[in-house]
């Protein structure tokens, strides 16, 4: 089974006092000019209710470590946090946590954890200096496994300002727009003479994170000097859209922190909305392409550990990188409408986010690699090593970092399956099961129902309830790897569609209209690293189903930086296979799709993955382990290859698996 062994609980659960229900707003908050409109606007936080496995990850976060990080760990989360105005650790782990804990709250309508986060929230607000400043003020000398320094630093405040901005969304809480004025004019008037790198250089490759609140609220309030600060913090955050266009940057190996990475890709689109040059878009569209050609493996993100690290699948990918380049997708998504950047984001929620983090959301890997054969302690050949734990299942294995920020991954991919459109209608992007409720047409109220095992099944049911006849756009998208798509509407074929787009079905609607969405899947491949061959279907990677065996260790080496203790997993069953060379136009009769029943309501490990595909393969017995890792993969296709006899075996989906081979060397028949 995928590793799911919890870390006992550091404290007694405390009963929270709960919030009153707050209501989501009912206004979008339009482009004001010169912004551009963007193609689509998010609803307000609570308007999309997860159902379905997509409710029960939230609440498996909400019973593991999302609900509980103050409780599994104290020593950064506790009251003496410097963001509770304590004189513990001040920096970005605590927002961190919050990013996620927050939208996770008002998306459930969680009193208890509603609870937890607001004390993180007054106290920013309440936090703020005559001159704008709000935050940690005070250094501190050094604590073991504390980040007490560079308090006045801009970029964790910048994960405080998407907190706020989020908490504004689900409240319409007005301080939080009186402190972000103030506070922008405050760093209006500091960043000529203390620029973003003044204190750390994360600030400096993170700064879109800041600009895209400074436009948002812009929004808002409208105030002009929004937008002079708009130019200067992008003048002073690193020049991504040159990176991307002329230099070697994405080629080179070291040459950018993976997360920082996964955050400034977005930077030139958030850009683009006061400065609309077709440059922009280009150098993100370059990125993208440099990153898959040089870095890119099969479960969506990119050789990061830490640095940028090419392209083998035994190299690691760090989980901020996963979580943090979602919300760059989702963050440019709403702004161009790119069908690409939705399959992205797919790509990585349904492959790399579920398969590095436990069943019960309390452990997870700071690393995971494409081709992952052994999770246990020991220094590999990654750019950074955290005492040879990286790739251990744990609550502090690696780096604290990830523990801390993996919380928004889920909430943030709830948030953008739904968006209002300009047209005034409503848009699904993203697809899983949820409901939804918003303003259309001249101010409508609508819902839709939208039932769906995607993405390991091919229908998406949506159903209007509206209280009287209305006419709106409703905007559907079809992935790029979905050759023809059809639409019915009440039971009738409206549409056959080509992949790569968005339809737009513009009708006048009444309740219980039904919009179903078929999207055949068919089996494909994809080239990686030495010509390796990734096995797709629909938006899912499959992997070698491999046996695992789950092992607890007691950390008593150290135990404040990795955590008390964590998981090692080992294999039970070979992994050392080569798929037999098969000619593109037979890949579906040699890989066959089996259902196994019911989709269940918590899919992601081996035991109820809901789908697994059959096909030949053969065993290369040079091909074994280096360094508790997969040796050097065998080019495909190396001449005279000894290889063993044909064998059946099975890949089941890559979110299921704690081990697996992802990228397989291809064999001669």
């Amino acid at each position: 089974m995928k590793v799911n062994i919890s870390i006992l609980l550091l404290g007694l659960a405390v009963t929270a006092v709960g919030q009153p229900k707050q209501t989501p707003t009912a206004s979008y908050q339009a482009a004001r000019a010169p912004l551009r409109p963007n193609a689509y606007q998010e609803l307000p936080l609570g308007a999309i209710k997860p159902q379905g496995w997509l409710r029960e990850m939230l609440v498996r976060q909400k019973t593991g470590a999302t609900g509980k990080l103050d409780q599994l760990y104290p020593l950064v989360m506790n009251e003496r946090n410097g963001w509770l105005g304590g004189d513990g650790d001040q920096w970005e782990r605590g927002p961190y946590w919050i990013d996620g804990l927050l939208p996770l709250a008002y998306i459930l309508e969680d009193k208890e954890l509603i609870a937890k986060a607001k004390p993180w929230v007054e106290w920013a607000i309440k936090s703020q200096q005559p001159d704008g400043y709000f935050g940690p003020s005070k250094d501190y000398g050094p604590e073991r496994g504390v980040q007490r320094n560079n308090s006045r630093d801009w970029w964790p405040k910048m994960v405080m300002l998407k907190i706020l901005k989020q908490y504004y969304s689900a409240t319409s809480d007005k301080r939080v727009i009186n402190l972000m004025t103030n506070y922008f004019r405050y760093q209006l008037k500091e960043l000529p003479q203390k620029p973003l790198d003044h204190w750390t250089f994360w600030a400096r490759y993170r700064g879109g994170d800041n600009l895209m609140v400074v436009y948002w609220l812009y929004n808002i309030t409208g105030d002009k000097f929004l937008l002079d600060l708009g130019d200067l913090v992008h003048k002073q955050t690193f020049d991504y859209t040159d990176g991307f266009l002329n230099t070697d940057m994405l080629s080179r190996a070291g040459s950018i922190h993976c997360v920082n990475l996964a955050q400034g890709i977005k930077a030139p689109i958030i850009y683009y909305q006061h400065h609309p040059e077709q440059k922009y878009l280009d150098a993100v569209d370059k990125g993208f392409a440099d990153i898959r050609k040089f870095n890119g493996m099969a479960h969506g993100l990119y050789g990061g550990d830490e640095a940028l690290h090419g392209n083998n699948p035994t190299q690691g990918s760090e989980l901020c990188s996963a979580v943090e380049m979602m919300f760059s997708l989702e963050s440019m998504l709403e702004i161009t409408g790119k069908v690409g950047f939705a399959d992205h984001i797919e790509k990585i929620a349904f492959n790399a986010l579920p398969a590095q983090v436990s069943d019960d959301f309390m452990n997870r890997q700071y690393f995971q690699q494409a081709n992952q054969v052994m999770t246990t302690r020991l220094t590999r050949n990654f750019d950074v090593n955290h005492g040879g734990t990286d790739l251990c299942f744990g609550l502090l294995s690696g780096y604290p970092c990830c523990t801390s920020n993996m919380h928004q991954g889920w909430p943030k991919f709830t948030q953008n399956l739904w968006y209002v459109t300009p047209d005034k209608g409503m848009a699904a992007l993203l697809y899983a099961p949820s409901e939804v409720k918003a303003t259309v047409g001249n101010g409508t109220e609508v819902s839709f129902k939208e039932e769906t095992n995607y993405p390991f099944e091919e229908t998406v049911k949506f159903t209007l309830n509206t209280a009287k006849t209305v006419s709106f756009p409703f905007h559907l998208r079809v992935p790029q790897w979905c050759r023809k798509a059809s639409v019915k509407i009440n039971g009738k074929v409206w549409r056959e569609v080509d992949g790569n787009q968005i339809v737009k079905i513009d009708r006048e609607w009444k309740t219980g209209d039904v919009v179903e969405l078929n999207l055949p899947m068919h089996i494909r491949k994809d080239i990686w690293f030495e010509n390796s061959m990734s096995v797709e279907r629909g938006p899912i990677v499959y992997g070698l189903k491999i046996g695992e065996e789950s092992k607890l260790v007691k950390n008593d080496k150290d135990p404040i930086e990795y955590g008390a203790s964590y998981v090692e997993v080992r294999p039970t069953t070979p992994w050392n296979y080569g798929l037999i060379q098969v000619p593109d136009n037979k890949l579906e009769e040699n890989y066959k799709v089996e259902k196994k029943g019911p989709v269940s309501l918590y899919p992601w490990n081996p035991e109820n993955a809901p789908v697994q595909i059959k096909t030949r393969a053969k065993r290369i017995p040079s091909w074994g382990l280096y360094n508790e890792m997969t040796g050097p993969i065998p080019y495909s296709i190396t001449y005279n290859l000894e290889t063993g006899p044909e064998e059946e075996i099975t890949l089941i989906p890559y979110g299921c698996t704690s081990l697996r081979i992802s990228q397989f060397p291809v064999v001669r028949k």
